[in-house]
């Protein structure tokens, strides 16, 4: 667990402490947020989509990615985002070096490769309303594994259609092409679950959020009136290949 750091309220001065969160990075390293110790919080006013992201890059793997600005409430009720250091500038190529060579590290054990599993055919379920959709999504999930995979009872704010162990789904029965928002909401809640993201779309994904899926290693899926989902990225690939068991 990170270590604590104090943060100070602007509006009453008081001293808060404040744990920095902790993602799993792309190379399944934990990451925790570099919080910038001395620097200034800034009191949130009005919340905007492109000020709620910080990069940060990896000290495993030198991965740079976007993850979510850490926040802080007071119990003044002011809230805060707490400042990030700045993500170090990689060196250029053939950028001289001095001193001695630093030991090159021992090669790491090959991960056992999953199998890939086999299983009947997949019955799909004719889509004629967007209810139609959702329940497509959760026949297939279970068709790859995930057994316990249930309709939630609301659909909340985050836009989650579909939990199970280890799996979370959203499903967009719209006629447009799913947005990077969409994908970014059903990211976190994955994240929070602890949970590999999957999404469904009846129209296709925009050129962005396909962009970011692949980046985040989200399994997209584009389903047709057939009932049929079909994979549309390589994670989506390795769902259908390897299932529940492989993730």
């Amino acid at each position: 667990m990170a270590d604590s750091v104090p943060v100070r309220c602007p509006t009453c001065r008081r001293e808060n402490a404040f744990t920095p969160p902790t993602f799993p990075c792309a190379c399944g390293a934990p990451l925790t947020l570099p919080v910038l110790r001395g620097g200034v919080p800034v009191e949130i006013h009005h919340r905007t989509w492109q000020a709620s992201w910080v990069e940060v890059r990896c000290e495993v793997c030198g991965r740079q990615d976007e993850w979510p600005a850490p926040e802080s409430g007071c119990a003044c009720g002011t809230v805060v985002r707490v400042p990030v250091a700045p993500a170090p500038t990689q060196p250029p190529p053939n950028f001289p070096s001095f001193g001695p060579a630093a030991p090159k590290p021992a090669p790491a054990p090959a991960a056992e490769t999953p199998r890939a599993v086999l299983r009947p055919a997949f019955r799909p379920v004719t889509i004629r309303t967007a209810r139609d959709c959702v329940t497509a999504a959760e026949q297939y999930l279970k068709w790859l594994g995930y057994a316990d995979v249930a309709r939630t009872q609301e659909r909340t704010a985050s836009g989650v259609d579909l939990r199970g162990t280890g799996v979370v789904a959203q499903v967009d029965p719209t006629t447009r092409a799913t947005p990077l928002r969409e994908i970014e909401c059903v990211w976190l809640n994955g994240l929070n679950d602890s949970a590999i993201a999957v999404f469904f779309s009846l129209a296709g994904y925009a050129r962005d959020a396909r962009s970011r899926a692949d980046e985040l290693h989200i399994p997209l899926f584009v389903m047709d009136l057939t009932g049929t989902p079909q994979p549309v990225n390589d994670p989506a690939d390795e769902l259908i290949k390897y299932g529940a068991a492989g993730r």
